[in-house]
């Protein structure tokens, strides 16, 4: 059992009666202060040892990036103190200190540890497990061994939430796919729906893995939700990741935060299917070059969002409910059809199902593209893909993650498959030819596109059978869409009444 999971394991058993959204705060929470007194020190003892340098001057810690910790907030401090009666209203004012000395985290960390509700053996049996359970030597890899604890927490907090964890959390395999997809290396990355920042930290993980610089590229997100806002921030200093990260409650659609940037490539997991975004405020808005989208469904207002913020030769990388490849209300088929016409659909991704954390409804990824007539990957120039779409379907892929007997991932060879038939397609020097694979891949034109009325399953391009093509097995469709019934059934009722009601004061 690796160190992320026996950590976890050891960390949740004191959880107790408290529910996880809420217990979430306090293991993130501390996981964060034991990184920043780490960092801190590591810098602080390395001063110490230089004539020239004053450890206490916290200059010295601005310019090397490092989170100045004052020392009533520095992990041993806090450890010293863990049986304290007022431990909890010590950490605290720990969280109110570090973000006093660092104006980047102003709001960021949670201050939930001084309830009287809180169970304070709990509470000390996290410090002493944070501080004997981590096994630091001093070395850069301190850092990564945090922050991938953090990561696999936030992941493992996700599944045990449910749906309202999933909102906001995009499993790793699917991220990973995107990431490996698009290649982001250098330019302005961009999230319109950050959630926890994970896209964001799988593209510094693709820089360093393949020798790039992380100066070359820049950061930027929004996020509506403001606990999950504080998530990503301090995800992303974990990982010593400065970005330019805002929130506001109206949301992205609505308030956009960055309404003249354009950005090279944008990752993003909007929320599936989302009904109640303001729509009707919207009509007239400058993002729908593809049509107007419907006031019940975000989807399309999403997807023209990104695009309208792309760069002249960005590309985008999209996560949605499959019900966006076929949908014909409201008029998304005629947007989807503008949108295809129009070049902005570079591939189209069916993802197998199981793969996010409380919701059955597959997925796919839609790769959107500013300007398919060239662009710029790895320094080279891509091929003329105007007039194409590349449709992959990777519903057969995947399988149970080690423990579970609901949730999926793909492998990374699945994840790497996907990327070079993508790569090939688009005339990548270095990914070889591209060929159709029957099941698996299909480059299709324009008019193949228009005789299925620009329906973008790929099922139907690969070859596949179309009785599956959502990937959903019946059973769980069923009682889905019965449960989506009932709840139409239960509004009609409730509006048939509120009617009568309002009638009844007319007489």
């Amino acid at each position: 059992m690796n160190i992320e999971k026996t950590l976890f394991a050891a960390a949740d058993k004191m959880r107790g009666a408290m529910d996880s959204g809420e217990y979430k705060h306090l293991a993130l929470g501390l996981l964060f202060l034991r990184y920043v007194s780490v960092a801190f020190h590591r810098l602080h003892d390395k001063l110490a040892t230089d004539p020239l340098s004053n450890p206490e001057d916290r200059d010295e810690y601005l310019a090397e990036n490092v989170f100045w910790v004052p020392e009533s907030a520095r992990w041993p401090h806090i450890a010293k103190n863990s049986k304290n009666p007022g431990i909890g209203v010590m950490i605290d004012d720990a969280m109110r200190a570090i973000e006093a000395e660092n104006p980047s985290l102003k709001g960021a960390l949670p201050k939930v540890f001084g309830k009287e509700s809180l169970d304070k053996a709990m509470l000390t049996g996290l410090i002493e497990l944070f501080t004997n359970g981590i096994k630091l030597d001093g070395t850069a890899h301190d850092f990564d061994l945090i922050g991938r604890i953090y990561e696999y927490c936030i992941g493992e907090f996700a599944s045990s939430e449910g749906k309202r964890g999933g909102e906001f959390y995009t499993p790793k395999s699917v991220v990973d796919t995107l990431i490996e997809m698009l290649e982001p290396t250098k330019g302005r990355v961009y999230d319109p729906c950050c959630g926890t920042g994970g896209f964001f930290v799988q593209s510094e993980k693709f820089i360093d893995a393949h020798q790039g610089q992380k100066n070359d590229i820049a950061i930027y997100g929004q996020e509506r939700n403001h606990t999950t806002f504080g998530l990503a921030r301090m995800n992303l200093a974990i990982r010593g990741i400065f970005a330019d990260i805002r929130w506001n409650s109206e949301g992205t659609l609505l308030k956009d935060a960055f309404p003249d940037e354009r950005f090279d490539y944008i990752l993003a997991n909007p929320p599936f299917n989302i009904s109640d975004w303001s729509g009707d405020l919207l009509r007239e808005d400058a993002r729908w070059k593809f049509g107007a989208p419907p006031v019940g469904n975000a989807n399309f207002a999403w997807l023209q969002h990104i695009h309208a913020h792309l760069t002249a030769k960005g590309i985008a990388g999209v996560v949605l409910a499959n019900g966006s490849m076929s949908s014909m209300s409201g008029g998304e088929g005629d947007i989807r059809r503008a949108m295809v016409q129009g070049d902005a659909v570079d591939c189209m991704v069916a993802l197998p199902g199981q793969l996010f954390y409380g919701t059955q409804i597959p997925a796919c990824l839609w790769i959107l593209a500013k300007d398919k007539s060239n662009g710029i990957a790895k320094d080279a120039t891509l091929r003329d893909r105007r007039g194409e779409v590349l449709f992959i379907d990777a519903r057969k892929m995947g399988a149970l993650v080690p423990g579970s007997r609901k949730q999926k991932e793909l492998s990374p060879e699945e994840v790497a498959r996907i990327a070079r038939a993508y790569h090939a397609w688009r005339g990548e020097p270095d990914a070889g030819e591209y060929a159709d694979e029957p099941g698996f891949c299909k480059a299709a034109t324009l008019a193949e596109i228009e005789k299925y009325n620009f329906v973008l399953t790929p099922g139907r391009y690969v070859g596949a059978g179309a009785t599956d093509e959502d990937g959903e097995p019946f059973e769980e469709k069923f009682d889905r869409l019965m449960g989506t019934l009932s709840i139409q059934f239960a509004e009609g009722r409730r509006l048939e009444g509120e009617i009568e009601a309002r009638l009844g004061m007319l007489r």
